[in-house]
């Protein structure tokens, strides 16, 4: 099982790597994104693991509202580029 979290990690270094080498705000927010949805995704077999449902249950809150920030953001970067 350390072998899967290992994997999961290193998953996650992927979408950091895109971040740092692209300049497009557009990359860079799915980028992001796409951490904070893994990060939520590794919390939660932590989770399973452990058997500690509190730690799960901020985990499916993170999935679940976690990205309408970045939401929200692209919607504001695309008004302000359409003026």
């Amino acid at each position: 099982m350390n072998f899967i979290l290992i994997a999961m990690i290193l998953a996650l270094l992927i979408p950091f790597y895109e971040a740092w080498k692209n300049d497009d705000i557009w990359q860079t927010m799915l980028a992001l994104a796409s951490i904070s949805s893994k990060t939520a995704v590794i919390v939660l077999f932590v989770s399973v693991l452990r058997d500690d449902w509190m730690m799960g249950v901020a985990a499916v809150i993170i999935l679940s509202v976690g990205n309408a920030g970045f939401m929200l953001l692209a919607q504001i970067l695309k008004k302000m580029g359409d003026v």
